[in-house]
């Protein structure tokens, strides 16, 4: 018995699409596909997730001092001139961040390495466009979610035959 299914595709191609597929899954939670992309999905989640588990709670928290710029009520940046040219007027504040410890900081590159970048549209402002840190969300949304849970993150549910093919489609969302 093969270790993987090859999704009639070759390496390179099937290696892409179950990347994005497992990108699309941890985004959005649930995605409809075939049944054997479905299994095949879920054999590269259910390891991200259960890194993500085990690191959620790897991090330190520091005090860091930042500058902001000063803004007046519109929200417009305070300049002032000085030896001729206008400069903005920052203010130092102190920033309190989360600092991954080292396991944390490979884990988040492993898993940022198995996903792809995803970028999101905001509706009222089309060309406003946000990346998701898709690793954070693993640690900070699904991690204290799966911690008391150990491996079954994703569920599969048959929905029927495709109507062009005939193919089974599931539905594979995180439980």
């Amino acid at each position: 018995m093969a270790k993987y299914r090859k999704l009639g595709r070759a390496t390179n191609v099937r290696t892409a699409l179950l990347r994005s597929q497992v990108t699309a899954l941890i985004a959005n939670g649930k995605i409809i596909t075939t049944e054997a992309r479905a299994k095949e999905v879920k054999k590269f989640a259910e390891p991200l997730i259960a890194l993500a588990v085990r690191e959620k709670d790897n991090f330190e928290t520091v005090t860091v001092k930042a500058k902001v710029a000063k803004k007046d009520a519109n929200g417009k940046r305070i300049k002032e001139e000085r030896d001729g040219k206008k400069v903005v007027v920052y203010d130092e504040i102190d920033k309190e961040i989360k600092k991954d410890k080292p396991s944390r900081m490979n884990a988040r590159r492993h898993i940022l390495a198995q996903l792809y970048g995803v970028t999101q549209v905001d509706p009222k402002k089309k060309k406003k466009r946000t990346k998701v840190d898709l690793a954070a969300k693993l640690f900070d949304e699904y991690g204290p979610k799966y911690a008391g849970r150990n491996g079954g993150y994703t569920r599969i549910v048959k929905i029927g035959p495709r109507k062009g093919d005939a193919a089974m489609e599931v539905l594979l969302e995180l439980v």
